[in-house]
This record gives structure tokens, sequence and C-alpha cells, in this order.
């Protein structure tokens, strides 16, 4: 079975492979949901920062909106996904054998 990768789900660069029974050991999907939302959380908090830093003076206008739409992004991706898997989930469920 060949590997399956999944990239860049909410700031998680996720160069690491699903894989079958066959193979080395690899992370598992709740592995990989939680370091994505682990990312996505981490990002939320760089965004509050940068609002903080904005509002002190220490950063800009530019960098503040530039940190909240990586956030936003991020996000939106990860809701997304969580969306799709329990879509799928469903649809097993459905599925008579």
């Amino acid at each position: 079975m060949n590997p399956v990768t999944v990239n860049n789900i909410g700031g998680f660069s996720g160069n690491q492979a699903i894989q079958g029974t066959k193979g080395k050991e690899s992370a598992t999907f709740g592995q990989i949901m939680k370091q994505a939302v682990s990312s996505v959380d981490q990002m939320g908090e760089a965004a509050d920062k940068a609002i903080v830093d904005m509002l002190a003076g220490k950063a800009d206008v530019a960098k503040t909106m530039i940190e909240l739409q990586k956030f936003d992004i991020s996000m939106k991706t990860l809701v997304s996904f969580r969306n799709k898997a329990i879509e799928a989930y469903q649809e097993i469920n459905r599925m008579q054998f």
C-alpha cells in the first residue's frame, strides 16, 4: 500500500506518512490531528500576541493583519478537514454490510 501524505493542515507541515499494515511505524491519525490542532492553537496565540504588540506600539498593523490572516486560514482549513472527517464517518455508518 502506498503511503498517503498530509500536507500543511492549519500550518502543520505533515510530511509524515500514514501507512497500511506494512512498513515502518508512523504517526496515527489521532497524533496528526492533535499536532495540527496544537499548531493552529500556537498560531492563535501568535495572533493574540501580535494584537497586544500592536496596541502597545511595538508592531505595525501590517504584521498584525498577516498574523491574523494566517490564523484565520489555518482555522478554516482545520474546520473544513474536521467536517470532511465527520462526513466520512457518517457515510461509513450508513453503509450496510
